[in-house]
């Protein structure tokens, strides 16, 4: 019945090993170290952690609550709030998110101006969406490995950022991981 545990978790660990561009590219150089990353997170990870939730998606497994009108337009709002984050945060890294290299500079405009991890944040709201969605013990348990990764993985990505970017560290001091300070001023510039 778990069986879509395997490429799940396999995908999630792929994910975490990609977020080490700044290792990768000591070993193997600048274009070593992207390839690797690119390869680990776009052509391994990422379509191993969807085929694992497709099959917790298609898993017959029993329902943890009867869903309701409200559980289900709260799964598609969390889904499509989800997904403005998720999609504008990819625009705003442009190829940095899916090819990160030792030569890549620090973005705070935009959402990155509020939050650390607008991608991740959204992915963990669509996450709670899809779980909601579908509260079969299969799709929920996939998705609370996904929140669990979205953590992990964005605890991984910033040891890889402030070893490639300096100055990052003092962004981490200024803005929250996850989510926006209510009142608080955003960062600007470039």
């Amino acid at each position: 019945m778990y069986r879509f545990l395997i490429p799940l978790l396999l995908g999630f660990a792929l994910g975490g090993a990609s977020a080490f561009t700044a290792a990768f590219s000591r070993l193997w150089g600048e274009r070593g170290g992207r390839m690797a990353t690119m390869v680990l997170r776009n052509l391994l990870a990422i379509p191993l952690w969807l085929f694992g939730f497709v099959l917790a998606w298609r898993t017959a497994a029993p329902l943890l609550f009867v869903r309701g009108s409200a559980s289900m337009t709260l799964g598609w709002l969390l889904i499509a709030g989800g997904a403005i984050p998720v999609v504008w945060g990819h625009s705003s890294l442009g190829l940095r998110t899916h090819m990160p290299s030792i030569r890549d500079t620090l973005v705070r405009r935009g959402l990155y101006a509020h939050v650390r991890h607008p991608i991740y944040a959204g992915m963990i709201l669509i996450f709670v969406g899809l779980a909601l969605l579908k509260p079969t013990s299969s799709v929920v348990v996939a998705c609370a490995v996904g929140v669990v990764w979205a953590f992990v993985q964005a605890r991984l990505e910033e040891i890889d950022l402030v070893s490639r970017l300096p100055a990052y560290r003092a962004y981490m001091k200024e803005v929250p991981c996850f989510i926006p300070k209510l009142g608080g001023k955003g960062m600007t510039g470039p």
